[in-house]
């Protein structure tokens, strides 16, 4: 395959799944915009219906059920069977819809399990359409995979990405991904939807979650094309700025956002939301109770709002004031409907004692009971319910007969909030919607962020509303504008004196561009297969589904580089393993993509020679912060399913010389041993380095030394000593009951003699840093100066060219410009490019001008400096 047939191969857009459907063949009875929505949903196959609260997300559930069902015949050459899967509490609003609305004789069949099915279903509409509860499915008594179709309504138990049991079941028995023990399922259900009126704004992971259940885009994938990363904290995602747009599109192309029949075009008569008033009320706190700090130190105010466990706390203490209020509420109108919103159990003993004619609902009541209690409120036969947002705020139309909702507290969890006040604030609602939240004088910042969230659910729908007005249901209209070039127009930046030389393009077809045996020393970090997306471009290597299509355009690459790379020279490539998230290993916990061992494969499979790998070793803590792969808590628990710190890799190949008699490279990288001294090469090359007869460092040594100066203490110490693992995890331990381990980084890191472990390198020397400090956009994972250097001066003399092919802000061409070198580089992002343009400029007019860096301490690694000041 020619490589730009590969490239168009990858432009991968929104699949349809589903069947040829029109307006005539959808139930008359089924409203305009509800229409439209149907037939899109058939049309996708797999599709996300995110339609506004009251709009007949069940009607159109139903109906596409029954479509599918109709339409499965033609392919599977029986009629098709479709499984509703809902909340508890929801059944009788799909059985009334599809009698009284749908006008279908029968409603569809509520099972818990298989086996009651009949063997041949009924005629009529609601044939081979089943409707069940995630409590089925969750403890394993109805399998998914037996069903043609599978509509889960209110599918927040997708949210939370691989979290709950709910979601990694429905992941294996619908997708054949996932699940325990790593089982694996032929069988998958063909047509899946998703149907929620409130995807969460405030956690992106909930959209991907969704897009892997559909089968869309895989979560790892979508984090690449999308999302920053956060250093600090694992799946704490944010857009990048310019991929904003695209990312909503994108979500639009499978997912459909509507507010009111009018963003489909249709007429909004009888589809007028209410007006809500929302009253907040503060009661004071007991600051009496506020307890001590960590330390042991009293707390002078009650803070709830710093942790869960504070809040909890909390409306312990705060449950009699709260009760006087909601009892107070209560006297403005003692003869309403009225919803009793609580988190905790004692909060529903108050109620119930407060308040003997309320009807309570909670969990672990028989679920018949509960169903029966939550319809009888529906259809008004009693005046209170008092229950939990997570029992009975999803799914449930509490709208005819109820317009106060009271929340006796307020929390964390956005969703069970915004679904909760939805449940009488929704199309068809008739009368004005009072909402009243209690809280206390120390949940004022839990308001604040409640408050916050909700702004954003408001932006978000505002957003994706927008691009259904604009682009319409047409798939073709957003492709149009998520489809990314197929290349890029070549610029090339060339210093007239020949010392470096940087090209915007694609670097198969820059490095296929360049002359057989130009280069001296290929020095690259290549992407870490789909691990990141440096540019919106098809070109990219990191815009690959999987890591076969990363190897398959590397292919297209590596036999260009060893062409131009001189005989018997080095081709150093830095990789690192990626982690594989449990969700995704099918094992249930996280395992370790072994990328370094792919490469060593895939670069020996194109001739070159592999020479050994230098490792680069990371800081264990900081990589925790951002994995959650190797915590101390889940250590304690199982040390079976704990790994160890994922450190870089210096990965050195050489192509083989044009003679092989004495090895020696065509050009050999020549030492002046004036310089290179055999003193120096003896040590060099030894693997041990002697102690000098210092004694252990004493705990209480290190008692009000900085960290800073511990830091380069312990290094020395531990590279003069013959280690001790007992002493060094004494050390650690003295810090830490001293309150002086930081949970942030390792200070006290293990060092290493063997000269093939780099355990020195400064990580904050890279680009970055002059990126930030000049405003410019930072690169993804620049690499560090220490590393880059060390190479150029090994392998290559003075004079000889160094390229990389993938530059990126042009660390390696700047750095071998600064020792001497000339700089070749190619980046596909033109931003980077430019910014590289800028630095290897500026190395070039430098001189003998000092660096930003010459009066860093490049004895204190970024992580320890960053925390201590350095």
């Amino acid at each position: 395959m020619e490589y730009a047939d590969f490239l168009k191969s990858k432009i991968k857009l929104a699949e349809s799944y589903g069947f040829d459907c029109s307006a005539d063949e959808v139930n008359p009875a089924c409203k305009p915009h509800q229409v439209d929505t149907i037939v899109w949903n058939v049309q996708g196959g797999r599709r996300g219906n995110f339609s506004a609260f009251g709009l007949g997300k069940t009607i159109e559930e139903l109906e596409i059920a029954r479509l599918v069902n109709l339409k499965a015949e033609t392919i599977l050459g029986r009629p098709g069977r479709s499984l509703i899967v809902m909340p508890l509490g929801v059944r009788q609003e799909f059985a009334r819809d599809a009698v009284e609305v749908l006008g279908w004789p029968e409603p569809p069949r509520f099972i818990r399990r298989l086996s009651e099915c009949p063997e041949q279903p009924a005629e009529g509409p609601a044939a081979d359409i089943y409707l069940s509860n995630y409590e089925s499915i969750r403890d394993g008594r109805l399998d998914p995979a037996a069903f043609d179709c599978v509509i889960l309504d209110e599918a927040s138990c997708l949210r939370g990405f691989g979290g709950t049991k709910t979601f990694r079941e429905m992941m294996y028995l619908c997708t054949g991904d996932g699940g325990p023990s790593g089982r694996s399922r032929e069988a998958r259900v063909r047509w899946r939807f998703v149907a929620t009126a409130t995807p969460s704004p405030n956690d992106y992971i909930e959209l991907l979650a969704y897009s892997a259940f559909l089968g869309i885009m895989d979560v790892s994938q979508a984090k690449t094309r999308f999302f920053k990363r956060d250093s600090t904290k694992a799946d704490h995602l944010r857009l990048h700025p310019h991929k904003e747009r695209e990312f909503w599109l994108w979500v639009s192309s499978w997912a459909l956002f509507v507010t009111r029949p009018s963003d489909l075009g249709h007429d909004d008569a009888g589809y007028t939301l209410p007006e809500m008033e929302v009253h907040w009320h503060e009661v004071g706190s007991d600051h009496s109770q506020a307890g001590t700090d960590r330390n042991g130190q009293g707390r002078l105010f009650v803070e709830a709002a710093i942790g869960v466990q504070e809040a909890a706390a909390e409306k312990r203490r705060s449950l009699p004031a709260r009760i006087e209020k909601l009892l107070e509420l209560r006297r403005l109108d003692p003869g309403a409907h009225r919803i009793i919103w609580h988190d905790l159990e004692a909060e529903r003993r108050a109620i119930e004692q407060a308040v003997p004619s309320v009807v309570s609902v909670w969990g672990s009541q028989e679920m018949e009971e509960r169903e029966r209690r939550i319809m009888g409120f529906s259809r008004g036969e009693f005046q209170e319910l008092a229950t939990k947002p997570v029992i009975a705020g999803s799914g449930c139309n509490f709208q005819r007969h109820c317009a106060w909702a009271i929340f006796l507290g307020i929390g964390f969890k956005f969703n069970d909030f915004i679904q909760a006040v939805h449940r009488i604030h929704r199309f068809l609602q008739t009368r004005r919607v009072r909402i009243d939240l209690i809280y206390t004088e120390a949940e004022r910042e839990v308001r604040r962020q409640l408050e916050r969230k909700w702004q954003q659910h408001e932006r978000m729908v505002a957003r994706m509303t927008e691009i259904v007005r604009e682009y319409g249901l047409s798939l073709a209209a957003m492709a149009g504008h998520l489809e990314r070039k197929l290349g890029v127009e070549r610029v090339v930046c060339e210093d007239p004196g020949g010392r470096y030389r940087l090209a915007c393009n694609d670097c198969v077809d820059e490095t296929g561009r360049m002359e057989t045996d130009s280069v001296d020393l290929v020095l690259t970090s290549i992407p870490f297969s789909t691990q990141y997306e440096y540019s919106p471009n098809y070109a990219d290597f990191g815009h690959s589904e999987g890591n076969d299509e990363f190897f398959e355009q590397m292919d297209y690459l590596t036999p260009e580089l060893a062409r131009v790379t001189r005989p018997g020279r080095i081709v150093a490539v830095h990789v690192k393993d990626r982690i594989v998230p449990g969700g995704m290993t099918g094992l249930g916990f996280q395992t370790v993509y072994p990328f370094h061992a792919r490469c060593i494969e895939h670069y020996t499979g194109h001739g070159l020679a592999y020479m050994g790998m230098v490792t680069v070793v990371t800081d264990v803590v900081r990589e925790n912060n951002q994995t959650y792969r190797l915590g101390w808590t889940e250590q304690c628990k199982d040390a079976t399913k704990m790994g160890v710190g994922m450190p870089e890799y210096l990965l050195l190949f050489r192509v083989p010389p044009s003679e092989t008699e004495n090895s020696y490279a065509d050009t050999p990288v020549v030492k002046d041993k004036g310089d290179y001294t055999r003193s120096r090469w003896q040590v060099d090359a030894h693997a041990f380095w002697r102690s000098s007869g210092n004694r252990h460092l004493a705990p209480e040594e290190l008692h009000g030394v900085p960290h800073a100066t511990m830091f380069k203490l312990f290094r020395s110490y531990s590279l003069q000593r013959v280690y001790d693992y007992e002493h060094h995890v004494r050390l650690c331990e003295s810090l830490e009951a001293t309150g002086r381990l930081p949970t942030t980084f390792m200070l006290l890191q293990p060092q290493s003699w063997a000269p093939e472990v780099w355990s020195d390198i400064t990580r904050m020397r890279t680009m970055n840093t002059l990126a930030s400090q000049q405003g410019r956009r930072m690169h993804l994972c620049p690499l560090q100066f220490d590393l880059v250097d060390r190479v150029i001066r090994r392998f290559s003399m003075p004079g000889e060219v160094v390229y990389d092919p993938f530059a990126g802000v042009a660390t390696v061409p700047a750095r071998a410009v600064k020792l001497g070198r000339v700089g070749w580089g190619c980046e596909l992002n033109g931003d980077y490019w430019s910014d590289g343009c800028t630095y290897c400029r500026a190395e070039a007019d430098r001189a003998e001008m000092p660096s930003l860096f010459d009066a860093v301490d490049t004895d204190v690694p970024a992580e320890t400096a960053g925390v201590m000041g350095a």
